[in-house]
């Protein structure tokens, strides 16, 4: 087993049964501005061996360009095993494994390197590499690959919520897309409360409806002047997709007394959906106050999914009253 520096490692690998090491020359060559390295399945072995060896003794990992590109190399071995154990040497490296990183992230001919790559950057999380990360979920048709990065970048936490809404607010986003970056904003959550609340503002609505999920997804309660300024102004919103976010959410916080009153006046909001989560929420809530809303509405329902719901809700509320 080899157990000396890089130099002794590179040298033993040379000599082993396997192929020796080759340089892949990508196809988008001056993009990259590298070849691609090759690893043998058993120099791959003894790479990742030496480096499982060094982050056991806590010895730290060469820094070089070569040992870095080295270990971004074995990040598109076919082993899972190993493929993790030259992530977490990169990720021991930190920043200083981050351009190169970038690079095998953007452009790397192995897809296996490019998902990698873009894991390896969750750990170090560095803010340098959001351009990059952005450029990657947006070029890159590999959906493991769009999911690390924006991954990446939710672990940047605050730093990253302006790159994230960009992606919502652009009209060419997909349906993937914009929901990957809805996915990180609700990660993001409470690390970023300050952005979020005034991206909740935005005449935009698709920032504006992502901004309310995520902050809906972290209130606890509506004693925050802010939160709840927030949540009242999305029971109005003009989109009916935040109205009944929002309905469903104060059903969620459990405060009967706050809450009620400001349900009970969504049972006659134009929209279905709004009405049912409305009458759903005060169910859960067991608002006894709003049994009498709840049959006058039932008296002007038309919608028979809307009608069920009330119906259930008024029993629900009265069985909960008789015991």
């Amino acid at each position: 087993m080899v157990r000396g520096g890089w130099t002794e490692l590179k040298l033993g690998i040379m000599e082993t049964d396997g192929p020796s090491r080759q340089l892949n020359q990508p196809d988008n060559h001056e993009e990259s501005g590298s070849a691609e390295i090759q690893l043998s399945d058993q120099e791959a072995l003894d790479l990742a061996t030496h480096l499982k060896e060094k982050l056991t003794a806590g010895l730290p990992i060469d820094s070089d360009p070569e040992s870095i590109n080295t270990m971004i190399a074995g990040l598109g071995d076919p082993r899972g095993l190993l493929r993790r154990s030259f992530s977490e040497s990169l990720g021991s490296v930190g920043k200083a494994a981050v351009p190169a990183l970038c690079q095998a992230m953007k452009h790397s001919s192995q897809v296996t390197v490019r998902r990698a790559a873009a894991k390896t950057l969750i750990l170090i999380a560095d803010p340098a590499s959001l351009p990059d990360l952005l450029s990657a979920f947006l070029a890159d048709d590999d959906s493991v690959v769009q999911g690390s990065t924006m991954g990446a970048m939710a672990a940047m936490g605050e730093k990253a919520i302006a790159i994230i809404l960009s992606i919502v607010e652009n009209p060419d986003s997909t349906e993937m897309q914009i929901g990957l970056a809805n996915w990180a904003l609700t990660l993001i959550g409470d690390r970023a409360p300050t952005e979020l609340r005034k991206a909740a503002n935005s005449e935009n609505l698709n920032v504006r409806k992502a901004s309310i999920f995520a902050l809906s997804s972290q209130i606890q309660t509506l004693e925050i002047e802010e939160d709840r300024t927030i949540l009242i102004n999305a029971l109005s919103d003009s989109c009916a997709e935040i109205r009944a976010e929002a309905a469903t959410f104060l059903g969620q916080i459990g405060d009967t007394k706050l809450d009620s009153p400001l349900l009970i006046p969504l049972l006659s909001d134009p929209d279905a959906w709004v009405r049912k989560n409305s009458a759903l929420s005060l169910m859960k809530l067991r608002a006894t106050q709003s049994i009498k809303a709840l049959q006058d509405r039932i008296h002007k329902e038309d919608d028979k999914v809307v009608l069920n719901v009330l119906e259930l809700a008024v029993n629900q509320i009265n069985k909960t009253t008789n015991n």
